[in-house]
């Protein structure tokens, strides 16, 4: 019976946006765990703002799961976060929103790439030229060539684990892409994006970029 690698995913007590966070669980399975097979699992919360030291305890549900194909035997578990008596803990936002599982949700989700504090491919000095040629640019001046081994790394990986984009982009700022998620039901489609943003993380890990949202 193989031994499969579940990365729990969830987001933090951090705000105004909250943070992901991720541990991983190793397991046997026959075959690729469903959800329902996937076991509740605890975590130190008062490391991540979701509860007091003297009394740390919170629990990881598991809300979907996606293949990770970056690992032999990988998952992806996308989680809320609940308290110890099985209510679901005041940073847990996804237990509380409408959910229809007949309507679709697009998503454009921009970012910055920066490197050393500031906007990849921005000069050490001052700043690039004028936005005109980075919006769906291409060439080296225009987007790098780090920038777009990334993007393109994130949307296979991200692809491999079913979720569905429905494109990528350069955006009208150096250092600034652009992917877009198409989800059936709002729970689904958020946490497609959620579990996007997080490959997109580990990714830029081995490039030594980090990814900002803010606009």
């Amino acid at each position: 019976m193989p031994k499969f690698k579940l990365e729990y995913l969830w987001l933090d007590g951090y705000t105004p946006v909250a943070n992901l966070r991720g541990k991983t669980m190793v397991k046997e399975f026959d075959s690729f765990p469903s959800l329902d097979q996937l076991p509740e699992w605890g975590f130190d919360g008062s490391s991540t703002l979701q509860a007091d030291g003297s009394d740390s305890d919170c629990i990881l549900k598991p809300a979907s799961v996606f293949p990770d194909s970056t690992r032999k035997n990988g998952a992806l578990v996308m989680c809320e976060v609940m308290l110890p008596t099985g209510e679901p803990h005041p940073s847990n936002t996804r237990a509380n929103i409408p959910d229809d599982p007949d309507a679709w949700f697009g998503f454009e989700q921009e970012y910055f790439l920066y490197e050393d504090g500031r906007p990849l491919g921005f000069p050490k000095h001052g700043y690039p030229a004028p936005q005109g040629g980075y919006y769906t640019g291409v060439g080296f001046s225009n987007v790098g060539d780090v920038a777009r081994q990334i993007v393109e790394e994130h949307l296979d990986i991200c692809l491999d684990a079913g979720i569905n984009h429905e494109g990528i982009n350069a955006e009208v700022a150096k250092g600034q892409w652009e992917f877009q998620i198409f989800g059936k039901g709002s729970a689904s489609a958020a946490d497609q994006v959620w579990v996007a943003r997080y490959i997109l993380a580990r990714v830029c890990e081995s490039y030594g970029v980090d990814v900002e949202y803010h606009c």
